[in-house]
């Protein structure tokens, strides 16, 4: 009878961890992410670093936008993320899978490994943006018409029904994961998708300035509500359009990047 009292406390404890834990520390991720993102909103200038020759702030910059990139993932995504950790972690609970760590980590790889591309638009953008040049208005404008249209392809449509339907996504692709390395695999795999819906808005931070906050918290609210409400498709192409509206405004008038940032 203690036995199986002491069983019925933890698995309460556990469900109880799942339920509310998992949650709280997303939340407390992305509010870290969030921090950092503001601190570094006004730090991602190559001209902070005069005095340094060209190495030291090529490999400074790279590591700085590197661990913004990350904080701005984090601010960004795992929000949207609780409902297939909370899955995970359930699963975990039950010691059915390889604990959450690696499958968040295989998650977080994709996302990083993105950030390396990501790193060298920016610099070769950062600065004529922050210039006032045309031909950077008019890529930003590019970008923002390519996100549009992204918004509406059926590939997009894709990845989207993966996010926002973790069940299914486990049962298609949750094979071997009660070792380490297949819950890494599976994480990355969850991680493509999310790039899949997302990367064409991060695409979009890097070409109008990255950390830009203003933008960060739309792109952020525009990407929770994709992903958790039931209304996320319809909200998707509402944002393609305005978003290919946006991009048509920039590449006609490049004076009104000051107004859109």
């Amino acid at each position: 009878m203690v036995a199986e009292l002491a069983s019925s406390e933890q698995r309460t404890v556990e469900r109880l961890a799942v339920r509310y834990g998992i949650p709280l520390v997303l939340l407390a991720a992305a509010a870290l992410g969030w921090w950092w993102s503001v601190r570094m909103s006004t730090g991602m200038r190559m001209d902070g670093m005069g005095g340094m020759d060209m190495s030291a702030k090529s490999a400074m910059s790279a590591a700085g936008f590197l661990v913004a990139w990350l904080a701005m993932m984090a601010a960004m995504m795992l929000p949207a993320m609780t409902p297939v950790v909370k899955l995970y972690a359930r699963a975990s609970g039950q010691r059915r899978v390889a604990p959450l760590p690696y499958f968040v980590g295989g998650y977080l790889a994709v996302w990083m490994i993105l950030g390396v591309p990501a790193y060298y638009a920016w610099r070769a953008l950062d600065e004529p943006l922050a210039q006032g040049m045309e031909w950077a208005a008019r890529v930003a404008g590019g970008f923002f018409v390519a996100a549009g249209v992204w918004q509406l392809t059926p590939l997009k449509e894709l990845c989207l029904r993966h996010c926002r339907s973790p069940m299914s996504f486990f049962l298609r692709y949750g094979g071997r994961i009660g070792r380490p390395i297949g819950a890494a695999r599976m994480g990355a795999s969850h991680g493509f998708f999310c790039v899949g819906c997302c990367w064409a808005m991060f695409a979009l931070l890097v070409a109008i300035g990255t950390m830009n906050i203003a933008w960060m918290l739309v792109l952020t609210a525009l990407i929770v509500t994709e992903k958790t409400s039931r209304h996320g498709e319809r909200v998707a192409t509402v944002a393609g359009a305005a978003f290919v509206v946006l991009g048509t405004i920039l590449l006609t008038s490049p004076g009104t990047i000051d107004t859109i940032t």
